[in-house]
């Protein structure tokens, strides 16, 4: 493998090589960098004319400038030299520090966009695969291509108007009207009847029991007024932490297993207790402090799950350390809408959270809590906008696949010796089903952080998509071979990561040279 690896390598290199040689030369063919100067009034348009001249070398032929533009970029593969030089931008600032703050911003919101995508687009697709011409299957299949045809730029125009403007107003006197909780109990229970087996008795009551389960919480959140003062509380958590334990133990080692399942248990009982722990620390808290508080639980739900013993013990430590993981994201969760009124009412905030443009909201400088959810709010919309966009090809590639893998011999075979349907989908089915979703993850990923060009756009997100935008509007050569260098590095990395994925996922691939 090593030996396939430094090939691909080699080739990524020469690929790299001659695409930049090309779009280097196709950019200074594009326009004039000194356009904007050449119709200015400025008395000393000359001299600022002569000073981007020298600025971007334009006197010397761009055959010969790349060449110049390559030796620079040569010297980012020095390790801890602290040399690397992309050139300068016609703005004067180097394009290395443009890069890291856009790459920066991209990444914190495309990473978010892209899991949640992934881990709900494959869930999806695999239950609706379980579930083949069921209504749950008609419906995902229905508001996937929905979102998947709506203009992207359409898409994030109504999230503003609704999810943003729209919410923004509520907050100021959040009352639910009755219609709303109406509607939202009618929109639950046909919901939950998706997710009822094809019996209509069964569907009516899984409809009405998602409609009066939705109405009761929103007019319990509205007597609470828990839009404007919101938080879990001990019995939420503990509530949800008890659906988390069941579902962890049911995905991982099946309800049959008791040790799991008490394991997990176990673990919601000392979430409690670190609830009451922690939360006075948290006062002050850094992001070391929480990245530890998560590590102590999952050592904590591995101990657990060691000592509880059980003919797997292997599971039940799986199961548990899930469960502690989880337990300690739903606390953090807490925190941070505890301290939700305090940073809405912080006067740079103004009383309108949701933000519709920007990544962050300028001159914030508060505790690590309301900076979290200051990023938090910039990041929601277009987080939005991007996983919509993307779940239809997840859910469906992923449907596709587990439909094919179901009909194999070999599952019919696991059937047949009597194993469980949990463990026929878990551990013979999704694995094999991840296989042709190697490679659309690998580009997607390698793809989105180059940017997303349109969703920036509209949200004002200063990340790699408006970086290369702006630049090609200027002629700028230098950031846009900045972006170029990054995006093409990404794309062939990611291209070799899905070789070897798959390498793991099927014992039957081979990489060699």
């Amino acid at each position: 493998m090593v030996t396939y690896i430094v090939r691909r390598l080699v080739t990524a290199v020469l690929i790299l090589f001659g695409a930049s040689f090309v779009v280097y030369q196709l950019t200074a063919l594009s326009g004039d960098p000194l356009e904007d100067l050449r119709g200015s009034s400025a008395p000393n348009r000359d001299q600022l004319i002569q000073a981007r001249i020298e600025l971007l070398d334009l006197n010397t032929p761009a055959p010969l400038r790349y060449f110049g533009w390559l030796a620079g970029a040569a010297k980012c593969l020095v390790p801890f030299a602290a040399t690397c030089d992309l050139g300068t931008s016609i703005q004067g600032e180097a394009v290395t520090t443009a890069l890291a703050r856009a790459m920066g911003n991209t990444i914190t919101l495309v990473t978010t966009a892209t899991i949640l995508a992934i881990i709900i687009g494959v869930s999806l697709g695999i239950i609706t695969a379980l579930r083949q011409y069921s209504g749950l299957d008609y419906g995902v299949t229905f508001m996937s291509f929905l979102f998947f045809s709506l203009p992207i730029f359409w898409l994030a125009v109504l999230l503003k108007e609704f999810g943003a403007i729209g919410f923004n107003n509520f907050l100021r006197d959040p009352e639910i009207p009755p219609l709303t909780i109406l509607v939202v109990a009618i929109a639950s229970g046909l919901i939950w009847s998706l997710f009822a087996s094809s019996s209509w008795k069964r569907k009516g009551i899984a409809f009405l029991l998602g409609a009066v389960v939705a109405a009761g919480l929103l007019i319990v959140l509205d007597l609470l007024d828990w839009f404007s003062n919101p938080g879990l509380g001990p019995i939420v958590i503990v509530i949800t932490g008890i659906g988390i334990a069941l579902g962890v133990v049911l995905l991982t080692a099946g309800l049959r297993n008791r040790k799991a399942l008490y394991a997990s248990f176990i673990i919601v009982a000392l979430s409690l207790v670190a609830y009451y722990v922690v939360n006075p620390l948290f006062s002050s808290a850094t992001i070391w402090m929480i990245i530890v508080f998560a590590a102590v639980m999952v050592l904590v739900g591995v101990l657990v799950g060691y000592l509880m013993g059980g003919y797997d013990r292997g599971q039940s430590m799986r199961a548990a350390a899930l469960t502690g993981l989880l337990m300690a994201f739903v606390i953090i969760v807490d925190r941070f809408m505890v301290t939700w009124p305090a940073y809405v009412s912080n006067s740079r905030v103004g009383g309108r959270p949701i933000a519709t443009v920007g990544a962050e909201t300028p001159g914030l400088d508060e505790s690590l809590w309301i900076n979290g959810l200051d990023t938090f709010t910039h990041l929601l919309l277009p987080t939005l906008a991007l996983l919509l966009a993307s779940l239809a090809s997840y859910s469906r590639y992923s449907r596709a696949s587990m439909l094919e893998i179901m009909n194999q011999d070999y599952i019919r075979t696991a059937r047949a010796k009597g194993l469980s349907e949990r463990t026929v989908v878990m551990r013979h089915a999704f694995r094999n089903a991840l296989i042709p979703l190697a490679t659309l993850v690998a580009f997607d990923i390698g793809a989105l952080i180059g940017g997303a060009i349109i969703t920036e756009q509209v949200f004002a997100f200063a990340g790699m998509g408006q970086l290369f935008v702006q630049a090609l509007r200027r002629v700028d050569p230098d950031p846009i071979m900045g972006f170029f260098l990054i995006a093409g590095i990404l794309a062939l990395v990611f291209n070799l990561v899905a070789d070897i994925v798959y390498s793991f996922l099927d014992p039957r691939v081979r990489v060699k040279a």
